[in-house]
């Protein structure tokens, strides 16, 4: 699916009711009509098969009600009428209509009145059969003609067919007008339906993986004394599951889409950091995903070399836009490493190990006689790189003495050189503490604001025995990170900002100037417990939890980063992705955050250092998986974890 040019002009999609089960996805308004205007339509793998579809009884629309999600790909909306003469102020007939994304909805009329009703139905419909990406820059097209078509209507273009049928047939259809017409009698308190599917033509339902049985991620249930806990880890989940994309040339293989209704296509280093923070829902997305980017993997003899291709990034007001291929590449042995601990089959690590190599054989290929790794390069070095590139030397020796391969030595060797250079060259010394430099350009010089990105130097990785990899920064450095981070510059009370208030070009709406970033979000609480700085991590945790709920418990890719008062709701930004495969796998990383679970299958041991301040309270995880088998946590109000339930033969590590 093509990904539209972000300008200005976007469509906001802030307020619209958006169900997704890839490559289905439809987008109205909260009335529940579809005009054609903006967004609205259902979509088919990036085109519009139907941009039209507005209800009429009695000749006139239904008063809306409400509008609400009912999962990830199901939508409720519900309106009223006065369909009776003189039935005074209460309606009496109500319109029901259940919208699913793969094309299929369910119009129902509901009759209260204490009379026979005789109601007429009217659905107009009609199509542009414009792509995306046409429609998000403003360039669709008009209305194509219609056709009346076996119980329904059809429509065809240069870009191909679309029909909608009807069930029970309509009494009328009129091409002209895209009309569909019914006369019903409904008896007192009765009710009638209607269910139109729309396709493009020769294509099935779009159902997501989830409803076939065939999805690689477990379904987890939390529960405790926060009810906010339950919602969000399955709206999480829901979310996940709506955003799996298949391999067309290998079917089995899924990995997610960024996010709807922009990025629902493949986006590698979201895919890889979102498969990583689920992996407490087992190994199955990880391996999809890896083995999918790994058939991407760019050969040959240049400097290019083992890369993970992928577009570039904005990277806010501060440095140019970045290469997400360099952050993929970096990824793809970390996940690979920690999938393996958290018990992907040897067969499948030893399948995948190759490409992992020639990912790490080109960071050290890169970086050459240097210490540092420029993103791209020659450019900045950025951070947020030696962040991605340390971690990945690290968990890659690890994963190559564990699999019995040569080069861990060189590459811990390289790292260790990488962490005593970085404490001295990164490092901004100042009156209120100092702070790690964003990035240095090409003649050294650094830049010192502070955003969200040092998150990353907090990320450091699970190694064997559940041991966190070392990091970046010293220990004297990490503490001044966790108090940056937990103050009011950085911590808005919904989350994380991207970029501190007092910084130069601040904007609470800027994607990577100010806006709160739910992923960064939950590394940062991720990694400050982690590091033992409970009390960062628990504002965080509470004010990302506190903006879940405002958002239905479907976190968005970002939300404004305005201070939260009191009784304020975090500001919605217009073109964020909703859901987003990031955000909702963060939702997972927050919660297993609380038990600090930390496997080691081929040890056969699982670790546990839960938040001891128990931000939440008790919390219960169940459904998870390790080493293939289901996994259930308790952390109780003390701050104590206790297994409920494990694979046979894992055992407890201290």
């Amino acid at each position: 699916m093509p990904t539209p040019r972000r300008s200005v002009e976007l469509p906001p999609t802030h307020t619209a009711m958006i169900c997704v089960a890839l490559p289905g996805l439809t987008i109205s308004s909260e009335d529940g009509q579809m005009t054609g205007q903006g967004l609205e339509g259902f979509y088919r793998a990036g085109r519009r098969v139907l941009s039209r579809c507005q209800v009429r009884v009695a000749g006139r629309e239904p008063l809306a009600m409400q509008a609400r999600m009912t999962s990830a790909d199901r939508a409720r909306f519900v309106g009223t009428l006065r369909a009776s003469p003189h039935s005074g102020p209460d309606p009496d007939l109500v319109v029901e209509r259940i919208r699913h994304a793969d094309g299929t909805e369910r119009i129902t009329l509901h009759s209260a009145a204490r009379r026979p009703l005789r109601v007429p139905l009217e659905v107009a419909l009609g199509t542009d059969l414009a792509d995306l990406g046409a429609i998000a820059s403003g360039t669709a097209g008009p209305e194509l003609p219609a056709s009346v078509h076996d119980s329904g209507l059809r429509w065809s273009g240069a870009a191909g067919y679309s029909s909608v049928t009807a069930d029970p047939p309509p009494a009328d259809a009129l091409a002209s007008a895209g009309l569909l017409r019914w006369e019903f009698e409904l008896p007192p308190g009765g009710s009638t339906s209607v269910e139109l599917r729309v396709r493009p033509d020769g294509a099935g339902p779009a159902r997501a993986p989830r409803r076939t049985g065939t999805s690689p991620l477990s379904t987890a249930r939390a529960s405790g004394d926060d009810p906010r806990v339950q919602p969000l880890l399955r709206t999480s989940v829901e979310d996940l599951h709506a955003l799996l994309l298949r391999d067309p040339a290998h079917p089995s293989d899924m990995q997610l889409a960024a996010g709807a209704p922009w990025r629902c296509g493949p986006a590698p280093a979201e895919a890889l950091a979102a498969a990583r923070m689920t992996l407490p829902l087992g190994t199955g997305l990880a391996a999809g995903t890896l083995r999918s980017l790994a058939r991407t993997q760019l050969g040959g003899a240049g400097p290019q070399c083992g890369m993970i291709p992928g577009p570039r990034r904005d990277a806010g007001v501060h440095l140019p836009p970045g290469c997400t291929g360099t952050e993929a590449t970096l990824l793809f042995p970390a996940l690979l490493a920690e999938a393996r601990r958290w018990g992907l089959p040897e067969a499948e690590t030893e399948e995948l190990l190759p490409a992992a190599e020639r990912c790490l054989a080109w960071l050290r290929t890169t970086v050459g006689e240097g210490t540092y790794l420029s993103d791209p390069h020659p450019g900045p070095v950025r951070c947020e790189t030696q962040a991605h590139a340390h971690r990945a030397a690290l968990l890659g020796a690890d994963l190559l003495d564990g699999c019995g391969r040569p080069g861990g030595a060189e590459l811990r060797q390289w790292a260790q050189v990488l962490r005593t250079e970085f404490r001295e060259d990164f490092w901004v010394d100042d009156r209120g503490g100092g702070r790690p430099a964003a990035a240095r350009a090409p003649d050294g010089t650094l830049l010192p604001y502070l955003g969200a990105a040092a998150v990353h130097l907090l990320d450091t990785g699970l190694l064997g025995g559940g041991e966190p990899a070392p990091g970046l920064l010293d220990k004297v450095q990490t503490e001044q990170l966790a108090r940056l981070l937990g103050g009011p510059g950085m911590d808005s009370g919904w989350g994380l900002r991207g970029l501190g208030v007092t910084e130069v070009g601040y904007n609470p709406f800027g994607h990577r100037s100010g806006a709160v970033r739910v992923h960064e979000t939950a590394i940062a609480v991720a990694g400050l417990a982690a590091a033992g700085y409970e009390k960062e991590a628990s504002s965080l945790l509470r004010g990302a939890l506190a903006a879940a709920e405002s958002f239905g418990h479907r976190l968005p890719e970002m939300y404004a980063g305005e201070q939260r008062t009191a009784g304020g709701a975090p500001l919605p930004h217009p073109a964020a992705c909703r859901p987003a495969a990031t955000a909702a796998a963060a939702g997972v990383l927050l919660l297993v955050t609380l038990a600090g679970i930390r496997p080691d299958a081929p040890a056969g041991t699982i670790t546990l250092r839960p938040m001891h301040s128990a931000p939440l309270g008790e919390i219960v995880l169940r459904g998870l998986r390790i080493a293939g088998a289901p996994f259930s946590v308790r952390v109780s109000r003390l701050g104590l974890a206790m297994v409920e339930e494990a694979a046979g033969g894992l055992q407890l590590g201290v």
